[in-house]
């Protein structure tokens, strides 16, 4: 199997679009027309799990975390990242970053953190907008559904994981007259022509602009295709974060146990609960989630799970919500799977493993 036909199906689920501004997800190092045989999965790409993906055989890794974060201007053995970068390229082994796009998809790194703790009704906690564009075009009725079914082929009209191939239609009558030179699909040249159209609006995620637009005009009868763009602002199936329920009140210490035992960890820091309050209703976010603190917030949550608060973070919370900092790699774990899963979902026949080295650089005594 050919490395783009892996890296290509994975843009295709975990879209690179929908990583943040500062991300550096995709092919970090490898030729797309190489051969893959053996791929292993990872949180980090370590010097050890390197060492591992070569005593296995496998020639591509796939981890959360990019190695290549920063920009680099040079490739030396000067430091422990450009070492592995070196050794990897002298291996011929690939490496695949699926950072913060995997963060923000339905199902991603936040919502399987959600599952594990067992949460119900689980949405974004910061859901996305901005990121869809309406296509709105006109088409002679015969050809209608074929133009649609063209564009639901490339993804567009899919509005959640539960509904795709949704677009409204309406009806009404265009007006042409063509000129000298044109071959009109209908109607007759330097006539005034009135034809029975459909118009026909269908969104679709903006990245997808280009090619939605080259679809529109390779399935669509007329020489001349008129049609309009528009950015909407509705929520979309992509953001930060998620929340949900517990199927149970829990006080808080019962909480405490409950989650250490669910997610096997050493400890959990935590901020005070004066209050005594029962514990419902929960926020998560893999990885650092301070970002999301005012989300959490707002969305009346008892508990925000996460990781990376500082001291003057915790300070922040006011006690106005009981925050838990479960640790980055705690937090995260689980995204081996989760790619694991991705990948053997579409590509059963092809070896991937796990790794078993551990990539957590902290250490509890």
């Amino acid at each position: 199997m050919k490395l783009f036909e892996i890296s290509n199906y994975l843009n295709e689920i975990v879209p690179l679009d929908f990583q943040e501004e500062y991300d550096n997800s995709g092919l970090i190092i490898g030729r797309e027309d190489s051969e893959i045989k053996s791929v292993l999965v990872c949180l980090d790409c370590t010097a050890e799990v390197l060492a591992e993906a070569i005593e296995k055989g496998c020639n591509l890794i796939i981890c959360h975390h990019p190695l290549i974060f920063n920009g680099i201007k040079k490739i030396t053995s000067s430091n422990k990242n450009q070492k592995i970068i070196l050794k990897a390229i002298e291996s011929k082994i690939a490496i695949y970053a699926i950072h913060t796009n995997l963060d923000n998809i339905h199902g991603g790194v936040s919502f399987k953190l959600a599952e594990k703790i067992g949460l119900t009704s689980v949405d974004f906690l910061k859901p996305k907008t901005g990121l869809l564009t309406k296509l709105i075009t006109y088409c002679p009725k015969t050809h209608t559904e074929k133009l649609k079914s063209a564009l639901f082929e490339l993804g567009a009209g899919k509005v959640s994981d539960l509904y795709d191939q949704c677009a409204f239609t309406s009806k009404g009558t265009g007006t042409f007259r063509p000129l000298d030179g044109s071959s009109p699909h209908l109607g007759d040249i330097k006539k005034y022509n009135i034809v029975e159209e459909d118009k026909i609006e269908i969104v679709f995620y903006s990245y997808m602009t280009s090619r939605i637009i080259n679809a529109l005009k390779n399935n669509h009868p007329y020489e001349e295709v008129s049609y309009s763009t528009i950015v909407i602002n509705n929520s979309t199936n992509v953001g930060s974060g998620a929340i949900g329920k517990l199927s149970k009140s829990m006080t808080n210490d019962d909480f405490l146990s409950y989650v250490k035992n669910k997610l096997n960890l050493s400890n959990i820091r935590y901020t005070k609960d004066n209050f005594k309050k029962q514990i419902k209703k929960v926020a998560v976010c893999g990885g650092s989630g301070r970002f999301l603190l005012n989300h959490a917030l707002k969305s009346k949550a008892d508990v925000f799970i996460t990781s990376d608060f500082k001291y003057h973070d915790f300070l922040d919370v006011d006690e106005k919500i009981i925050v838990y900092d479960i640790g980055h790699y705690e937090s995260e774990i689980h995204t081996q799977k989760l790619i694991y899963g991705i990948l053997k979902e579409k590509f059963s026949k092809l070896a991937v493993q796990l790794s078993k080295k551990c990539s957590n650089p902290i250490l509890y005594y």
